[in-house]
C-alpha cells in the first residue's frame, strides 16, 4: 500500500510531504485548496503523461517520489529490480521537456511505469460515474465484473479474421466479374511483349550501331585515308619501313650490331601489315546496306513504346510480363479459389456464430448476479426500494462485442418500473450505482484471489458527489467495508464520510503576500472536531461542533 508521497514544484506546492495508513484515509479541505492536484501527482507516478507546464511557476523541474511497503513484487523482479524493502517510484518533470522515472533507483520507461502502477493503485476520478451515462459502456461494465473480458477478446480476434476472410471473397467475387475483360487484356500485353522477343541490353546495342551509322561517311573516309597511309599508296609507311629494312640489311653485311636495328624495323613491319589488315575490314564494315539505319529506327522506336507502356528498360518490361503471367494464372484459378475461400468464411463464421450464443449465455447468468448484487448494495447505499436490470436484448448479426445489446435499468422508488437509467438517475444516484458497481468488482476480486488482501490502494476522488445526508452515511460505510480489505484514500467534501477516516488530513491552500503555498495537516481529536464541524456548516458554530461529535462517536 502506499506509504508516503512526497511532491515538490508540482503545480501550486512547493514542497509537500503526506503519510498514509492502512484503512480509510480521507482528505478533505476548502474547494479549490489542492486535494484533486495530490491525485493528479499520484496519477503521474502510475505513468500518466506530464507535461512543462506542471511545473510550479520560477521552478526549473517538478519531482513527485512515492513509496509502497509492497515486498518482493513479480514484476520487478523479473526486470531485475530489488523490491524487498518496498517499491519507491520517482518521477521527475523537467521544463526542456526530458522528464525521467525510477523504480527503486532504476530507470524505467513510462511504459514499465503504468505497467507497474496499475498493480498497486486504482484511482475513481470523481467524474467516472458519467460513464454510466453511456449506453454502450453499459456492457463493459457487465463484462468486467462478470470476469468475460477475456471471451471477449477472444470473439474480437476471430470476428476481424471473419471480417478479413469476407473482404477478401468480395475482392475475388469483384475479380471474377471483371476476370473476362482482363484475362484478354493480359493476354494482349504478354503477346504483345512475346513478340517483340526482347533481349536484355538490346536497346544498349542498337544505339551503339546507329551511332556508327548516323556517321557512317565519315567513319569511311578516315578509314580509307589510315589505310592508304600504311599501306594502299605510293610511299607508303609500309613501303617506307620495307626500304629501310633493305639499308638495314646492307648494314649488316659490315656491321654485326645492325641486327637488333633489323629485328625492329622487321617487327614493326609485321605490326604494320597487321593493323592495315584491321583497316581494310573496318573499310568493309563501314559498306552496310543503308537500309540497316531504318531497321535500327524501327526497333529502337518499338522497345521506347513497349517502356512507356509496361515500365523502364527492357528488363523492367520482362518483369512486367511475368507479374501479367503469373495474374493470369490467379485468375484462370479463382473459381477454385473462391470456393475454398467460402468454405472457410462458413466455418470461422459457425464458429463466431457459436462463441457469440456462448457469451450471451454467459452474460444472461452473470446478468442475474449482477441485478441481485447491485440491488443488494445500493441497499447498503441507502436505496431501500431501489430496483436496478440488466436488460439485454439480441442483436440481428454479430459485431465484434457479440450478439448482445446491454442496457442498465433503475428505479428509486417503489411501485415504479426499472427504465433507462440514462434517462431517469440524477447525479447522486449515478454515483452511487457506480460506487455499487466498484463494491462488487472489489468483492468479486477478493472472491477469487486475485489480489492479496491490503496490497493494493484505492483512491476516490469526489465520487460521493451529488449526494448528503443519510445517503452520505451509507456511503461513508461502504467505503470503511472497502478499506477492511485495501488501503482506501478517499478525497471528499462530507462529514458523513470524514467522520469515519482512519487517518483524517486536512489540505489547505495559504495565500502570502507573493506566492500560494499548500499544506497538509493531519487531523486528530479537537482539530479533526473543528474540520468536520466547517465542513458542516461552512464554520465552526457550538452547533456545528455538537452534530460533528454526534458523527465522531457513531
Amino acid at each position: 500500500m502506499l506509504r508516503e508521497l512526497r511532491i515538490k514544484n508540482f503545480t501550486i506546492i512547493d514542497d509537500l510531504s503526506i503519510n498514509f495508513e492502512t484503512g480509510l484515509n480521507v482528505l478533505t479541505g476548502e474547494t479549490g485548496a489542492g486535494k484533486s492536484i495530490i491525485v493528479d501527482a499520484i496519477g503521474l507516478i502510475l505513468g500518466d503523461k506530464a507535461s512543462s507546464d506542471m511545473i510550479k511557476t520560477g521552478s526549473k523541474d517538478a519531482s513527485i517520489e512515492a513509496y509502497f511497503d509492497n515486498k518482493n513484487h513479480p514484476l520487478l523482479k523479473a526486470l531485475d529490480i530489488d523490491s524487498d524493502d518496498g517499491i519507491t517510484i520517482r518521477r521527475n518533470i523537467s521544463a526542456q521537456g526530458k522528464g525521467r522515472a525510477y523504480i527503486n533507483d532504476t530507470s524505467v520507461s513510462l511504459h514499465t511505469l503504468a505497467v507497474i502502477g496499475e498493480g498497486l493503485i486504482d484511482i475513481h476520478g470523481q467524474h467516472e460515474h458519467q460513464g454510466l451515462l453511456k449506453k454502450d459502456n453499459h456492457l463493459l461494465f457487465l463484462d468486467s465484473l462478470a470476469g468475460l473480458t477475456e471471451d471477449v477478446v477472444s470473439l474480437q480476434a476471430l470476428y476481424n479474421e471473419v471480417i478479413h476472410l469476407r473482404h477478401k471473397v468480395n475482392d475475388l467475387k469483384e475479380r471474377i466479374r471483371e476476370r473476362s475483360q482482363r484475362i484478354d487484356f493480359l493476354r494482349f500485353q504478354i503477346n504483345e511483349i512475346e513478340s517483340a522477343n526482347l533481349k536484355n541490353g538490346e536497346r544498349e546495342a542498337i544505339e551503339e550501331e546507329m551511332k556508327i551509322l548516323l556517321n557512317l561517311s565519315k567513319l569511311k573516309e578516315s578509314s580509307e585515308i589510315a589505310y592508304s597511309l600504311l599501306y594502299d599508296s605510293e610511299g607508303s609507311c609500309l613501303e617506307q619501313m620495307s626500304n629501310a629494312a633493305l639499308r638495314i640489311r646492307d648494314m649488316l653485311n659490315f656491321d654485326p650490331d645492325a641486327k637488333e636495328l633489323l629485328d625492329i624495323v622487321e617487327s614493326t613491319i609485321s605490326q604494320v601489315e597487321d593493323v592495315a589488315l584491321l583497316l581494310r575490314k573496318f573499310k568493309d564494315k563501314y559498306d552496310i546496306d543503308p537500309q540497316r539505319l531504318t531497321e535500327l529506327d524501327e526497333r529502337l522506336d518499338l522497345i521506347k513504346r513497349l517502356e512507356k507502356k509496361y515500365s523502364e528498360g527492357i528488363d523492367g518490361i520482362l518483369q512486367y510480363r511475368q507479374k501479367a503471367e503469373d495474374e493470369l494464372k490467379g485468375l484462370m484459378l479463382a473459381d477454385e479459389q473462391q470456393e475454398a475461400l467460402e468454405a472457410e468464411l462458413d466455418a470461422k463464421d459457425n464458429e463466431l456464430k457459436a462463441m457469440a450464443e456462448g457469451l450471451s449465455q454467459k452474460r444472461e447468468e452473470a446478468a442475474k448476479k449482477m441485478e441481485r448484487m447491485v440491488v443488494s448494495e445500493l441497499h447498503e447505499l441507502g436505496f431501500q426500494k431501489a430496483d436496478f436490470k440488466v436488460d439485454i436484448k439480441k442483436r440481428d448479426a454479430v459485431t465484434a462485442s457479440g450478439i448482445d445489446n446491454v442496457e442498465f435499468l433503475f428505479s428509486a422508488n417503489p411501485g415504479e418500473p426499472a427504465k433507462p437509467l440514462i434517462k431517469v438517475a440524477s447525479g447522486g444516484e449515478l454515483s452511487r450505482i457506480m460506487l455499487a458497481l466498484k463494491c462488487i468488482e472489489i468483492k468479486e476480486a477478493i472472491g477469487n484471489r486475485l489480489k492479496a488482501k491490503g496490497e493494493r490502494t484505492l483512491i476516490f476522488d469526489e465520487v460521493d458527489a451529488g449526494i448528503g445526508g443519510i445517503t452520505a452515511q451509507h456511503v461513508g460505510k461502504r467505503l470503511k467495508v472497502i478499506s477492511n480489505n485495501y488501503q482506501v484514500l478517499c478525497i471528499t467534501h462530507l462529514p458523513q464520510i470524514a467522520a469515519m477516516a482512519d487517518n483524517h488530513l486536512k489540505v489547505e491552500k495559504v495565500m502570502g503576500k507573493d506566492a500560494v503555498k499548500v499544506s497538509i495537516e493531519p487531523l486528530s481529536g479537537s482539530k479533526r472536531q473543528d474540520e468536520i464541524a466547517r465542513m458542516l456548516s461552512g464554520k465552526i458554530t457550538d452547533v456545528s461542533l455538537k452534530h460533528a461529535k454526534e458523527l465522531l462517536d457513531v
